[in-house]
């Protein structure tokens, strides 16, 4: 982990030789954790500041490759930018390696919020100048961050060294403590904090509450195969009053084409105070001192439709199919096909009348809107009605970047945005995925899930089929197919790859897949069957990433051990 280092602030020590009594004088400005963790408002700037480094983890912010390495190389997608000769993670042998900058950056991010976070947790019991209720809102906070940072280090690497102090001086003398050891202070940091939280909807948007912390101990329970508890856990969530499922029409768009899924994923649909009481815990833009951080996964998921063209009817000419127009409400002209999800995703996992895979959701097809408006090929459909055929091989689908299937869920629609944050700041109301262009890259000003109660039905089923009750496992998946008017599952059908299928179809574009899959031990496996690129090279060692190399060779004081299988 990155060596602790003592910031002292605005230390200014002038030395002189002429009075002893000056060298003396007692420094009224030095700025130290004794002297600027003590009110209220300074608390709330360092837990800011523990939210802010959750918010550049789940914005992409810390850094696009590494973060949308949480997601791709997995069974849900792989990197269509880089397939010949393939490279990063399409290329996983040769790329997942202990000096590789992804494995370092997720380590590096969570381990700074534990850093943050172990502060405030030992600041907290000394400082009279808080109240009894700003001391359990502020260590029910620090406590569910350092929990949910291990468990997600605890997932990706198995055993992690285990912090728990303020760090006044580096250390060179980790060790790395068991995987279950690791799952353990999760559960017991987890527990303390549903102590001290207050429930969700007496907090405001975007506010640890004691349900989110339910959530995450599930899955750690189940991590600790204590499945009767993650069982417990996981219905004090479901049975929590506050809480449920979306199951009608909401929001700003409800009385406009759409389902409710779709609804879930309208720009500033998804705050419990906008009347959404599915999300457990909603990352906000604008809360503890936000800065204009934005999201580009849908810059990054939206295939790269621009070099897509036809042959014009009439002129025999190549024409983009493309242009902002009536027509493109549905679909982005802005995206560049960099993370390009599998044909597993896109064709094999889903049953007819899934919602989530309706046109609202996930567009197959588009009007054709780049060519002149008295052309014949004017408002065809580019699949429907074979111009798809036309340019490519017929037994091709789609094309590695330039058209596939277009996910929705991580844009919103048309005309939802206003200009908010200065001049480098864009509006695009015509292009539903161009969302605020900053920089020259779409990023996208809305709020995000960490978790939805739709994944707490799915980690309680988990449990169950841990237990080998099958049936009550089908019963919670179902509760999230008949919402979505899909086919009922089957007792029979249960087991943990129906279950990783049906977090594909819920939480598609939401979880952190590949934290997903090394916490169940299934990267390797579900990564070689149904990815077409990460596949070919990935190897069964891979279910656990390799420990960064920078911190194993600044450990030279004691031995930090590598994961089996990397040199």
């Amino acid at each position: 982990m990155k060596k602790a280092t003592l910031y002292l602030l605005g230390l200014g020590l002038i030395l002189s030789s002429c009075s002893k009594d000056f060298l003396d004088e007692e420094l009224l400005s030095v700025y130290t954790p004794e002297s600027s963790l003590q009110t209220t408002a300074q608390f709330q700037q360092a837990t800011n500041n523990v939210y802010n480094g959750v918010r550049n983890i789940y914005m992409g912010n810390m850094n696009l490759d590494a973060y949308f390495g949480l997601y791709y190389a997995t069974d849900f997608a792989f990197n269509g930018t880089d397939y010949d000769p393939a490279a990063k993670l399409n290329a996983y042998k040769a790329t997942m390696v202990p000096t590789y900058f992804i494995p370092q950056t997720i380590w590096s991010a969570f381990y700074k919020i534990i850093t943050n976070t172990n502060l405030i947790i030992s600041r907290v019991p000394g400082a009279t100048q808080l109240t009894d209720a700003d001391k359990n809102s502020f260590m029910g906070q620090a406590l569910f961050f350092r929990a949910y940072s291990y468990n997600v280090l605890a997932n990706l690497f198995g055993g992690v060294p285990i912090e728990l102090n303020e760090l006044k001086e580096p250390r060179y003398d980790y060790v790395r403590a068991a995987r279950a050891a690791v799952y353990e202070q999760c559960k017991k940091d987890l527990q303390q904090a549903i102590g001290l939280l207050s429930d969700i909807d007496k907090v405001t948007d975007g506010v640890v509450n004691k349900q989110i912390a339910q959530h995450v101990l599930t899955e750690v329970l189940i991590s600790l195969k204590d499945y009767d508890g993650a069982i417990a856990s996981a219905s004090d969530v479901i049975n929590f009053s506050g809480v449920s499922l979306m199951a009608n029409r909401f929001g700003k768009r409800s009385a406009q084409p759409g389902d409710v899924y779709r609804d879930l994923f309208e720009y500033d649909n998804q705050s419990y105070s906008g009347g959404n009481h599915e999300g457990l815990l909603v990352i906000q833009t604008k809360l503890n001192n936000a800065a204009a951080v934005g999201d580009q996964t849908a810059w990054a998921v939206v295939p790269s439709l621009t070099g897509v063209r036809i042959l014009e009817s009439t002129t025999k000419t190549k024409i983009p199919i493309l242009f902002n127009s009536k027509f493109v409400d549905s679909v982005s002209s802005n995206g560049i096909g960099w993370i390009r999800p599998t044909s597993h995703f896109f064709y094999e996992i889903w049953t007819p009348g899934d919602i989530r895979n309706s046109p609202y959701n996930i567009v197959r097809d588009i009007r054709i809107s780049g060519v002149p408006a008295t052309s014949p090929d004017y408002g065809k459909w580019y699949v429907k009605d074979g111009y798809k055929d036309k340019v490519q091989p017929a037994d091709f689908r789609d094309t590695i970047r330039n058209f596939y299937p277009v996910i929705r869920k991580t844009s919103p629609s048309a005309g939802d945005f206003v200009a908010a944050a200065g001049p480098s700041i864009i509006t695009n109301v015509t292009n539903p995925f161009g969302g605020l262009l900053l920089n020259g890259a779409s990023r996208l000003f809305m709020q995000k899930y960490m978790a939805r109660l739709a994944e707490t039905y799915l980690l309680r089923a988990e449990a169950y089929l841990g237990k080998g009750e099958t049936q009550k496992a089908a019963d919670d998946i179902n509760v999230l197919r008949n919402r979505a008017h899909a086919t009922p599952a089957t007792a029979a059908a249960m087991n943990i790859d129906y279950i990783l299928d049906e977090r594909l179809r819920e939480l598609y574009l939401e979880e952190f897949r590949a934290v997903t899959l090394t916490r169940l031990g299934k990267l390797f496996d579900r990564t070689h069957r149904y990815n077409p690129r990460s596949g070919l090279t990935i190897e069964a060692y891979h279910n656990l990433w390799p420990i960064p190399a920078t911190e194993i060779t600044q450990n030279t004081e004691a031995v930090l051990e590598q994961n089996p299988g990397y040199q």
